[in-house]
């Protein structure tokens, strides 16, 4: 039997849905380990905003279990709730109030003690210090992204819910960011995060998954994942053009580019027989010569656009 305790979070057969017959979570079953950082893909409508906020108790589940630190997240709701951070999608907080004031408020709001050292500590990190005075109405798109950062962390939760935290932000501001979700992973802090930046969620995750249709369609570590539906290609630059692949070549995955001007062939990297020898081989057989070889490696987003069009 599952010691929920041992999670930071675990859901189990959970549904959404609303009154007009759509079902937004389809039998939702998911883990998440302390300390971990956990990114959920997909398209738009696919489901990742109303899970985050089923999960944050703003939207009522239809059936199912969800469970935080151990703790029901209805029968058991202030406790649930106080181990969770949560930073929205929207732009939404106190126009006309400072940046302090509006943290101070989050901590208050989740009965913590006042702690303006803690505070002025996630200022610091979130490089909000020397904004501290300023009302949010007068900060830009990404300033206002780092305050919904820093309040969603006033009350020190632990596990954080960043829904496209990405989103606006110019590039420094996001690499500061992302150096500061490390850290709080690395104090052992739980992140899920919702991205439509691919390539991020492809260096930052420890796992990966993929929702559809309200399905949640694959779970799995990233470098495994990587490894089992990765494919590599191997870019070969001709010094000729062809017109047409040599009928002994057929029988290697691989098509041309380039209006000819590159041949293409497309490998399993953990295959055991070594099917680029052999290939190369041949082309030196066939007089086939080439001005230099690239190989490329498919990527997160090549990996989800494939499992999404299968879905």
């Amino acid at each position: 039997m599952l010691n929920f305790i041992d999670k930071a979070l675990v859901i189990k057969g959970l549904n959404k849905i609303y009154d007009n017959g759509f079902r937004a979570l389809d039998n939702i079953n998911l883990e998440i380990d302390r300390g971990e950082i956990f990114a959920l893909l997909g398209p738009n409508g696919a489901g990742k905003t109303t899970l985050i906020s089923t999960i944050c108790g703003l939207v009522r589940p239809s059936s199912g279990v969800i469970n935080i630190f151990g703790h029901d997240h209805i029968k058991d709701y202030k406790m649930a709730r106080a181990y969770v951070g949560l930073v929205p999608q929207e732009l939404t907080t106190d126009t006309f109030e400072t940046v302090w004031n509006t943290v101070k408020f989050s901590r208050g709001l989740f009965g913590k003690e006042p702690s303006p050292d803690y505070i002025e500590t996630i200022l610091k990190k979130m490089s909000l210090w020397d904004k501290k005075d300023s009302q949010i109405r007068t900060l830009s798109g990404g300033m206002k992204r780092r305050v919904l950062i820093a309040k969603a962390l006033s009350h020190e939760p632990e596990i954080l819910f960043l829904d496209e935290p990405s989103s606006g932000v110019d590039v420094e501001l996001r690499k500061s960011m992302w150096e500061q979700i490390r850290e709080l992973r690395d104090s052992g802090v739980s992140i899920i995060l919702t991205t439509h930046y691919i390539a991020e969620a492809e260096e930052m995750a420890d796992r990966i998954g993929i929702i559809n249709q309200g399905r949640l369609i694959l779970v799995e570590e990233k470098k495994p994942l990587m490894q089992k539906l990765g494919r590599k290609k191997l870019v070969i630059n001709l010094n000729i053009p062809m017109k047409e692949i040599p009928v002994a070549l057929l029988k290697y995955s691989m098509h041309l580019e380039e209006r000819g001007n590159q041949l293409v062939f497309n490998y399993d990297p953990e295959k055991e027989e070594n099917e680029i020898a052999e290939l190369l081989s041949e082309l030196k057989e066939n007089n086939i010569k080439c001005k230099d070889i690239n190989t490329y490696k498919s990527s997160l987003e090549e990996i989800f656009i494939q499992l999404v069009k299968v879905s």
